[in-house]
């Protein structure tokens, strides 16, 4: 067993939420705009990698498909 020292924990007092409140209020939060755009580039290329990934199934199960009907 090993014997730590005198260690003392630490509580989130009143200094932490007062720190936290202050780095909260420097973050600078997208426009309406930029947030719309940047959710449809999301959608857009989840679709298309999708779209890729269900090619490459198809090609892949016809492959294994023929090379079992051999």
């Amino acid at each position: 067993m090993v014997k730590m020292g005198n260690s003392v924990e630490k509580k989130a007092g009143p200094g932490f939420f007062k720190g936290v409140k202050q780095e909260f209020k420097k973050i600078v939060w997208p426009d309406r705009q930029s947030t719309l755009r940047q959710s449809i580039a999301v959608v857009t290329i989840s679709v298309v990698v999708g779209v890729v990934i269900a090619i490459l199934d198809y090609v892949a199960k016809a492959g294994v498909d023929f090379i079992i009907s051999i």
